[in-house]
Parts: C-alpha cells; sequence; structure tokens
C-alpha cells in the first residue's frame, strides 16, 4: 500500500516565530530594508524606468497552452513524487507511459519508413536508368592512352542523358567525372562549356580557363571558342589576348591569323587588322603560304577599303613570286570583273592568255580556256575572238583526248598518270575557293559548263559562222 506524503511542520513553525515578534522589531526591520532600497536605486536608475515606463509595453507572444495530463499520469506522478526511492513506483509510472506512447509511436515509425521507402523507390528508379551508363566506364581516372571508342561513345550518351533529363546538379558533376577520364578529349571541355554557358557565365569562362591553359594548351579549337566566348559577353581585350596567346604557342595556323584580323575588322580597327595581314604575308615561310594570305589581303583591300588598285598590285605582286598558282589568276579575274568589263576586257584576255600558254596541267588549261569562252560569248565585242578561242579551246580537248587513250592502252608512263590525278586535286580548291564569287556572277558560272552547254558537242559554231578571210 502507498503511504501519503506527511505534511511539512517547517512553514507553521516559522509562522508562529514571526508573530511571536514584538512589533516594534518588526517596523524596525521593515523600515532598515526600505532604506538600503531606497540607497541602491540611483538616479539614472530612476531615469532608466521612467523612459521604460514611457516605452510601449512589448507585444506578448502568444503560445498555445500546453495540453493537460491525463488523470492517471497525475495519480503516479504524485506517489512518485511522494516517495522517489521506491523502484515499484517508478516501475508503474514507466510502464504507463510506456501503454498511452505505443500508439503515438508505431504511427510515427510507419510515417518515418514510409518516407525513407519513398525515397529508397525514387532513387532506384533513377539509378536503374544510369546503371547501363555506368557499367560503361570502364577506366574512370586519367590515363595518358587513349580511350577506346566504345567509352567515348558511352560518355557522349550518358551526357546526352543526363542534359535532357537530370538536374542541373547532375549533369554538372558528370562532367566533372568525364573530364577526368576524357581530359585531353576537346571535344568534351566544349561539350561541357557550351553547356555551361545557358547556365553561368562565370562558370564557362572557368571551364574555358582549364581546358585551354592547362589540358588544351595546344588545340586550337577550344582557345577560338573561348576568344569568340569573351568577345560575345564584351571582353574584346581578353579575347585578343587568347588568340595572340595561342598563335605564340601553335605557330603557322592560318586560321587563329585570320580570326584575329577579323576581329580587329569587326571593332573598327583597319588599320591594325591591315597590319596583321601584311606582317603574315611577309613573313610566310613558303610561296603558297604567301601567296593565300595575299588573296586575302587583296579582297581585304576591295570590300573593305574600297581600293582596287591597292587589290590588285597585291595580287600582281603574288604572281610574280608564284607564277602557277591558280587561285592568283582566279582571284586576279574576278577583280576585273568587279569593275567595268568591257573596259577590262584586254586585261582579263591577257590573263587567260597567261594562263593557257604557262606550263600548268592540261586540265587547268583546259578549265581556263572554257571559262575564256564563255567570257567572250557573254561580254565579248569581237567574234574573230570567240571563234579562235573557240577553236583553241577545241585543240586542248583533242589533246587530252588523246591523252585519255594512251592511258588506258597502257602507252602512258604511270608517272604521267599520277600527275593527272594531283592536277585534279589542285583544282579542286581553286573551283570551291572562287564559289562565291561565281555566284555573285550569275552568267559567270564556269563550274557546269558541260552540264548546261554541253560545249564540246553542240556548240559547232563551224556550223553557223564561217571563219574569217585571210
Amino acid at each position: 500500500m502507498m503511504q501519503d506524503p506527511k505534511p511539512d511542520p517547517s512553514p507553521v513553525i516559522q509562522d508562529s516565530e514571526e508573530k511571536a515578534k514584538p512589533p516594534a522589531e518588526a517596523s524596525q526591520s521593515n523600515k532598515d530594508i526600505l532604506e538600503v532600497t531606497a540607497m541602491e536605486q540611483s538616479p539614472e536608475q530612476d531615469a532608466t524606468s521612467e523612459v521604460e515606463e514611457a516605452a510601449e509595453p512589448p507585444e506578448k507572444v502568444e503560445t498555445e497552452p500546453e495540453p493537460p495530463l491525463p488523470p492517471e499520469f497525475d495519480k503516479y506522478w504524485k506517489a512518485v513524487e511522494a516517495n522517489p526511492e521506491d523502484f515499484t513506483t517508478w516501475t508503474y509510472l514507466l510502464h504507463y507511459i510506456e501503454q498511452e506512447r505505443t500508439t503515438e509511436v508505431e504511427n510515427m515509425r510507419h510515417r518515418i519508413i514510409e518516407v525513407h521507402q519513398e525515397i529508397f523507390s525514387l532513387n532506384e528508379n533513377e539509378v536503374h536508368k544510369r546503371w547501363t551508363f555506368e557499367e560503361g566506364i570502364k577506366r574512370p581516372y586519367f590515363h595518358v592512352k587513349a580511350l577506346e571508342k566504345v567509352q567515348i561513345n558511352n560518355w557522349k550518351e550518358y551526357l546526352d542523358f543526363e542534359i535532357e533529363n537530370g538536374a542541373h546538379e547532375r549533369v554538372v558533376i558528370l562532367f566533372e567525372r568525364c573530364v577526368i577520364a576524357c581530359a585531353c578529349y576537346e571535344e568534351f571541355w566544349i561539350k561541357y562549356a557550351k553547356y555551361m554557358e545557358n547556365h553561368s557565365p562565370e562558370g564557362a569562362r572557368h571551364v574555358y580557363n582549364r581546358a585551354c591553359n592547362i589540358h588544351l594548351l595546344r588545340k586550337p579549337l577550344a582557345h577560338l571558342l573561348w576568344a569568340a566566348f569573351e568577345e560575345q559577353q564584351g571582353n574584346i581585350e581578353d579575347a585578343k589576348r587568347i588568340l595572340k596567346t595561342l598563335e605564340e604557342s601553335v605557330d603557322g595556323l592560318a586560321m587563329v591569323r585570320l580570326r584575329r584580323v577579323n576581329l580587329e575588322r569587326r571593332h573598327g580597327n583597319i588599320k591594325e587588322a591591315e597590319e596583321l595581314l601584311t606582317e603574315a604575308m611577309k613573313n610566310a615561310k613558303t610561296t603558297h603560304e604567301s601567296s593565300f594570305y595575299a588573296i586575302k589581303l587583296s579582297r581585304f583591300y576591295l570590300k573593305n577599303l574600297k581600293n582596287v588598285v591597292k587589290a590588285k598590285k597585291v595580287l600582281t605582286d603574288a604572281l610574280q613570286k608564284d607564277k602557277e598558282n591558280t587561285r592568283l589568276y582566279l582571284n586576279l579575274i574576278d577583280l576585273e570583273f568587279s569593275g567595268d568589263v568591257k573596259q577590262n576586257e584586254g586585261n582579263i584576255l591577257v590573263l587567260f592568255d597567261k594562263v593557257i600558254k604557262s606550263s600548268l596541267p592540261l586540265t587547268t588549261k583546259i578549265t581556263f580556256s572554257q571559262r575564256k569562252v564563255e567570257f567572250l560569248e557573254d561580254f565579248g565585242s569581237d567574234i574573230n575572238k570567240l571563234l579562235t578561242t573557240y577553236d583553241e579551246h577545241q585543240r586542248l580537248l583533242r589533246e587530252q583526248e588523246i591523252q585519255k587513250r594512251k592511258a588506258e592502252n597502257g602507252l602512258e608512263h604511270p608517272d604521267a598518270k599520277r600527275l593527272h590525278t594531283e592536277d585534279g586535286a589542285v583544282m579542286a580548291a581553286p573551283m570551291a575557293a572562287t564559289a562565291t564569287a561565281a555566284a555573285a556572277q550569275p552568267a559567270y558560272n564556269y563550274a557546269n559548263w558541260y552540264q548546261h552547254y554541253n560545249y564540246q558537242n553542240t556548240w559547232n559554231y563551224g556550223q553557223y559562222y564561217h571563219p574569217p578571210s585571210t
């Protein structure tokens, strides 16, 4: 049986003692207390108290009242307070608490399990989507040995999948994993930088900086894209610095010099662009390279400065050094076409004749000969020159036919056959280079001569014109 707690007699004794005191002693003690309290209060404290009284009282924070405890709990708790050393009383109290809280604990446990189960299922689904790509990564670390093509394709497909389906943080983490294993592959750094350009310019700049200054010191494409990115962001000086550094580290890249020229031109620095082209032409290591820059400088004079005289002089000087460069002849002819064709007819015919009478391959001579025939047909003023040019062109075609028959019969030396193959490759580049000029002059389209006119079979001028009298 539990015993009721006995009442504490100390309060009663204290009350009786206070009642037993004489009234004089009590009044004297109260007076001493008031004096000490008045001495402790300074003027500053009085002023502070007045300010606090004048201030608005703080708003009371309403707190939710605690729910009342069950009566059974109160009964057990009083028993424990009455006899805290009784182990049985504590056991009854804990047993009661455990019974009361069992349902609430179970509900909480189920809610926690459901939340974790949902997270687990989501993670399991995401892992299942990426498991095939993860299995394809055989070398997640860096190595100087080249990666297998299968692994490179796996990284590409994995990145494309993550970009399309994953969150930004996942994509960045995957790119960082990729550029560890593929640190020497330019395409992955460029893909990473292009992705970051759409999210954070500072992030893209950081990627370009790591790629170009650490891993891809001699890879031009990443540097060119970095320079274009900085120019797009308005950092012109940084773009110039990037291109200049690249040109110093990788000498002889024409596209880098041309990118520097065009950067200066776009921002109105015509003089600097001209100096860069002139310097490249003078410091060229080969005649072919010098002719290449001469053509670019000539077009620069013609299109940007509208100076035909300088443009023509650059090409003429280049022809003195490289007399068998067909691109120089083609650009000189196009330059003459840009002016008055009737006035420049003599100069154009002289250029055609130089090529036809030179030591260039027969296929090149035929190409320029047929262009000369069409020029005289479209713009010529003398029928006699047209017929004479036609006869010369027929002679060249017959000579070509004879060489073909000899090659078919095995009479031609193998070196000559190889020469013809190389000639065809040499002529492919000039014709592609002049495609823009040909598009600008619809009547001056010689590339499809035989397709449109079937020149050798149907253009029989002897049928319609009598040869000039001698």
